[in-house]
């Protein structure tokens, strides 16, 4: 019998790190430097993925089935050292149901004034 996949919300809350790193697949397959330079560019450089953070957390997320992992296509002439990431989807339901979570926290901050609303 396969083993069944935990539940998205089991996840929650997610560290900034891995919550970054499922939004910088939520578009497109990347590799372990193209996600790092999608969340500089993203945060204006406020968060930097440094190589051990990086790719420490993207073997636990490999391991808890949120992302897979593949070799470069040398067809496409990628370098064959590098590794390619894509969300699955756990991946994808756990992002969702993190930005749900978020969302709901920032509604709350309205609400009480400490920060504004969209205009």
């Amino acid at each position: 019998m396969p083993k069944r996949l935990p539940d998205a919300l089991t996840f929650l809350p997610l560290t900034p790190a891995v919550f970054h790193i499922l939004l910088a697949l939520a578009d497109a397959d990347r590799h372990g430097y193209g996600i790092a330079r999608e969340v500089a560019q993203r945060t204006d450089g406020t968060v930097r993925l440094g190589p051990g953070t990086l790719y420490g957390t993207l073997g636990r997320m490999v391991d808890a089935h949120l992302v897979s992992e593949r070799a470069s296509s040398a067809a496409r002439g990628d370098d064959d050292r590098r590794r390619f990431y894509r969300l699955t989807p756990l991946g994808r339901d756990v992002a969702r149901a993190e930005a749900r979570r978020l969302a709901l926290l920032v509604d709350v901050a309205r609400r009480k004034s400490l920060i504004g609303s969209d205009r």
